[in-house]
């Protein structure tokens, strides 16, 4: 089995080497492709306005001047002679969950995948309150051999990801694993920090408040907060089918007369 290898966090990132070990648990055939520089937060987004840089760092690790995104674009479309047969992102440093979602390059890297045809799982470890410090690598090392070999005996659909997250505790702290949906903070503020360069000219940069929530039942937030670890199958497909249908029975009056 040929395994793709991406992330968000850059390609000397610590979690980038723990996935590469965990990948070698069950195929020699795999080959990296990852970012230049850190690209958290980059979502789904592709560099169309710049060329992209191409480096190889060594036999079969490659990084790409750009985006998650573009990593795998440029993975099957130039680097591999043959298409990988899943493609694996991150170990993220810290969790992908609830909103993080949208925002998240390593989340981003397996939907590309995803939408290429290429069964995708995302792997993100939960750090702890002291913060990126304060990381539980060993947690992702220990359980996502074997979750990674249940989920591909399993299945992946066509059009889904799976999106993975370890919580913040040692390996042996796990209690369990939780199948999960995506979960929504209902205590989250965007803080725009304004500071000024060495002429006086101001620059910004962006960060969030959490405040404390009550995570709903059965969803990622939940299963982390438990110290479990969550498995969320994500869809392409963005479509709200119940809004979808709404709309469709407020409109149907007015596009018979359109005709």
């Amino acid at each position: 089995m040929r395994i793709l290898l991406t992330n968000d966090d850059g390609i000397h990132a610590e979690g980038l080497a723990l996935l590469e070990r965990i990948a070698r648990t069950f195929s020699d055939d795999i080959y990296i492709v990852a970012p230049e520089y850190d690209q958290s937060g980059a979502a789904h987004s592709l560099t169309i306005n710049d060329p992209l840089r191409l480096r190889k760092v060594s036999e079969r690790h490659y990084a790409v001047k750009g985006t998650p995104t573009d990593c795998v674009i440029m993975a099957v479309k130039r680097i591999l002679d043959a298409g990988p047969d899943l493609v694996l992102c991150g170990v993220n440093n810290g969790h992908n969950v609830a909103d993080d979602v949208t925002y998240s390059g390593t989340v981003a890297g397996a939907m590309e995948a995803a939408s290429l045809g290429i069964p995708a799982i995302a792997l993100s470890q939960a750090y702890g309150p002291v913060g990126r410090e304060e990381s539980f690598w060993d947690c992702a090392e220990t359980h996502a051999p074997a979750l990674v070999t249940k989920i591909l005996s399993e299945g992946i659909p066509a059009s889904c990801i799976i999106n993975v997250n370890f919580p913040a505790c040692k390996a042996h702290e796990v209690k369990g694993i939780s199948t999960t949906a995506q979960g929504r903070r209902d205590a989250q503020t965007a803080v725009i920090d304004q500071r000024a360069d060495g002429r006086g000219i101001p620059y910004y940069w962006i960060s969030f408040e959490r405040g404390s929530s009550s995570p709903q039942h059965g969803t990622d937030l939940e299963a982390l907060a438990r110290n479990r670890i969550s498995i969320t199958p994500l869809k392409l497909d963005l479509t709200d089918e119940a809004a979808r249908l709404r709309l469709a029975r407020a409109f149907a009056s007015s596009l018979q007369l359109a005709k």
